[in-house]
């Protein structure tokens, strides 16, 4: 037990900083993936002399890995796309709840305008709102049929009223209707956001599954030749 411990706190230098980490910190050469290893031996041609490399390298090499090889197939890289390659690099959550994001930034006047426009658009203001028109009409004509009514026909003072609830509910709709675009684009980059590193995360499990599927049948080619040679010598020490 002591002989193991003392292994895991000797220390080795990063074969591409060329810093000193404990052992236990350190990723050996042969666990780097081929394709971040075959990008650390065009860059970093000496990378292999220790047979170690620190974790922080390791990320800084898949994240530029991870961006050159977006650059060759899309292009020029959006803000996005360094957000995602972050992101993949250092395994950080990219889903997040689009609704909290915007009511965070949301002020009061924003949210006053989408409650109003809310209920400007549902059944409870047509009702009520007809149900107010009726009554206005109904007393005015009926009620005081023969007094002074206040708004008698043509109803000059209710159309002004209606004049002034559509003036002002017009731009608070808009108010709401541009506050739901700018959700609907906010939600948009989330949902690409997460298309493309589910993207990326799904073409690195295949080249892990690949990596290991190779080294595994190379140990299986190694066993079988070993094998070979074990049941030769047998044969002829069986022949003697």
């Amino acid at each position: 037990m002591k002989s193991t411990s003392s292994n895991s706190d000797s220390k080795s230098a990063c074969g591409v900083c060329g810093r000193a980490f404990a052992k236990r910190e350190l990723l050996t050469a042969e666990s780097i993936r081929p394709q971040i290893a075959q990008y650390l031996d065009l860059n970093e041609p000496d990378w292999r002399r220790t047979g170690f490399v620190c974790r922080e390298d390791v990320i800084r090499a898949r994240e530029r890995y991870v961006g050159e090889l977006l650059e060759r197939e899309r292009g020029e890289l959006t803000d996005l796309d360094q957000a995602v390659i972050s992101s993949i690099a250092k395994h950080e959550v990219l889903t997040g709840n689009v609704e909290e994001m915007f009511a965070e930034r949301a002020a009061f006047g924003d949210r006053m305008a989408d409650r109003i426009a809310s209920f400007g658009g549902s059944w409870t203001f047509i009702l009520s709102f007809g149900g107010v028109l009726l009554a206005w009409i109904c007393v005015n004509s009926f009620v005081l049929l023969g007094k002074e009514s206040f708004d008698p026909y043509p109803y000059i003072l209710l159309n002004l009223m209606l004049s002034c609830v559509a003036a002002i509910q017009a731009p608070l709709i808009m108010m709401s209707q541009g506050r739901q675009e700018a959700k609907d684009r906010l939600r948009a980059e989330n949902d690409y956001r997460v298309n493309l590193k589910a993207e990326l995360e799904i073409r690195h499990l295949h080249e892990k599954l690949d990596h290991l599927l190779n080294r595994q049948w190379e140990r299986l080619a190694e066993i079988q030749q070993i094998q070979l040679e074990l049941m030769e010598d047998l044969s002829r020490k069986g022949k003697r």
